[in-house]
């Protein structure tokens, strides 16, 4: 690729444009008003400098670059075409935006003499989306094309990052223009916000609350993921002896084997890090953003401690609660300012120790439960036994009650655990393993799904099918959408209104078979082990069907309304029957 003006299309200089960002991969569908872009893409993809892969449904390629972009870091790319093929991107742009994820989408466009005119596939994705993006454009002319492709690049992953869309009219792609090509970074955005510095008077203050705590508690959010903040997070935990609590989008910032690992806290977290929250004197959020199902009664939550809120969004800070101290700045930059200045005055960690035996105390006492019942396996054992086989892999959820039981048991990684967090995506699962495997196609990738989730972006299984990509997939069948029964039943008089999935269900082993992926069941406890051997040791694709027993709650549980002490459904370690702790 020479940089001096070539007369291209449009279409050429969105695809040399990716390339130059070092797009490997584009996930996506074809229609009629993006096949000029495809047409040029034909021979990129001959010459091997770019790879598409062909999703079953737009929405499923969304949520495939999304899944690339949180495991990787990199910025995800989808293609889609106008009209229906944009509007099915819909949920998979608001699953990335809500849950803060690099992504550039590419719709087509109707031709721009078209537009307004109620054409043939036309709508206004660009005002449809406006809510649920970052940023987004129209690329009114082919001269405009490398500017605005290396300004959605460094939009979608600068500061917090989320996703940007850009709206190619048909005609744009066929227009031929002097393309002069613009290279990554190289733009000019004077209303973009530099991310802001931080300043050592608050560090300070930081450092001299972190001292004088007695019963300090970290709360860590997805963005201490996103800025790569693993190491230095674990080094400020170990040096000041403070706990560590996780949100769905923090999971694997920490080993949650170590000692200061309390796993997830809220709505379905652990006894013990929902105690710590309300116990402790000083809470410091790390690119956490005080969300309901954290806090539940947001008055109450850590409603004894001073709070330190980091995040690298100005608009979370003082949005749910008020800190005492905040810093608007990357995560890890701060954190490892901390570090250098709590280091120089050799900080005692010490005064944690009896805050330590509490919460020592509080994981003996209300341990997470497995449930052994007499016939039925439990979702619980299944994941449990997952987290036993499948050490190191990267994961997927669908949502719903399999989420919250997969984020209690398995241990992972960072950026190992994928899962729409924020928007509640169902039919995540699936696709979201797709675009893991592609990123790391030598690495165990296990979705984990409902039979519920499962069916709604089921058509994936052809992606798989055809790339012969080889995810492990595992359903928990109850024949519910669980969470909904399980909210019916507690709060709805027990009148489960639409929520059981058992007629009109399908076989998934024979589903799978019939896209060419091997089918598991399992149903009996003594062939657990034996199952899941076969399950994660087939090198192709595989699909284990779990019949668990049907009933199961997901706990503990903090009630709408309430707060996270009063959590219902947990049960001390003396009052077990049939259970074993995690």
């Amino acid at each position: 690729m020479n940089k001096t003006l070539q007369y291209q299309t449009g279409a050429f200089a969105l695809i040399d444009s990716l390339v130059r960002h070092k797009v490997s991969h584009i996930f996506g569908y074809p229609g009629g008003a993006i096949l000029p872009i495809y047409d040029e893409l034909y021979s990129w993809e001959e010459k091997g400098l770019i790879k598409h892969i062909l999703g079953r449904h737009e929405q499923g390629s969304a949520h495939a670059a999304d899944a690339y972009a949180r495991s990787t870091g990199k910025t995800g790319v989808c293609f889609a075409t106008s009209g229906p093929g944009a509007t099915n991107l819909v949920t998979g742009i608001a699953t990335a935006q809500m849950d803060s994820v690099p992504m550039v989408i590419i719709t087509g466009q109707v031709a721009r003499p078209f537009i307004g005119t109620d054409a043939f596939q036309e709508v206004d994705i660009f005002g449809i989306t406006l809510p649920v993006v970052k940023h987004s454009y129209v690329v009114r002319s082919p001269e405009d094309m490398a500017k605005i492709v290396a300004e959605s690049f460094y939009l979608a992953s600068h500061g917090r990052p989320g996703p940007v869309l850009i709206d190619i009219p048909k005609d744009v792609g066929l227009e031929k223009c002097f393309y002069e090509p613009v290279e990554p970074g190289k733009i000019n955005l004077p209303g973009c916000k530099p991310v802001i510095q931080s300043h050592n008077a608050q560090i300070i203050k930081i450092a001299d609350l972190i001292k004088e705590a007695r019963q300090p508690l970290l709360y860590v959010g997805g963005g201490s993921i996103i800025a790569n903040a693993f190491q230095v997070v674990k080094i400020l935990a170990e040096m000041a002896q403070i706990p560590i609590t996780t949100t769905l989008m923090g999971k694997g910032i920490i080993d949650e084997n170590h000692e200061l690992a309390l796993g997830m806290l809220g709505m379905h977290g652990t006894a013990y890090a929902n105690f710590a929250v309300s116990e402790c004197d000083l809470l410091i959020a790390l690119g956490a953003r005080f969300d309901d199902r954290v806090t539940g009664k947001l008055d109450e939550f850590a409603c004894n401690a001073q709070v330190i809120h980091i995040d690298i969004d100005p608009a979370e800070i003082g949005k749910n609660r008020i800190p005492q101290v905040a810093i608007v700045g990357d995560i890890k930059d701060i954190i490892s300012e901390l570090i250098t200045l709590m280091e120089s005055r050799n900080t005692d960690s010490t005064h944690t120790y009896s805050w330590k035996e509490r919460i020592k105390k509080w994981k003996q006492q209300y341990p997470l439960l497995v449930p052994k019942h007499i016939s039925k396996i439990s979702p619980q054992e299944v994941l449990s036994h997952l987290n036993q086989h499948s050490s190191g892999s990267y994961y997927t959820t669908d949502v719903g009650q399999h989420q919250m039981w997969a984020a209690q048991f398995l241990n992972v990684l960072p950026r190992r655990w994928m899962s729409s967090a924020g928007l509640g995506t169902m039919g995540y699962g699936l696709p979201a393993a797709i675009g893991a495997q592609i990123a790391f196609p030598d690495s165990n990738v296990v979705c984990i799904s409902g039979d519920s989730s499962f069916q709604m972006n089921i058509q994936e299984l052809g992606t798989i099918a055809q790339y012969q990509l080889p995810i492990k997939i595992l359903v928990i069948n109850n024949k519910w959408q669980g969470m909904v029964r399980q909210w019916q039943q507690a709060f709805y008089g027990e009148r489960y209104s639409h929520s059981n999935m058992e007629s009109g269900a399908p076989n998934l082993t024979k589903i799978a078979q019939s896209y060419g992926i091997k089918g598991l069941v399992v149903s009996e406890r003594h062939r657990m082990d034996e199952i899941f051997d076969i399950f994660m040791n087939h090198v192709g694709p595989v699909l284990l069907d779990c019949h668990v027993v049907e009933d199961e709650n997901c706990y503990p549980m903090v009630a709408p309304g309430k707060s996270n002490s009063q959590m219902i459904g947990i049960q001390k370690q003396s009052r077990k029957i049939n259970m074993v702790a995690k």
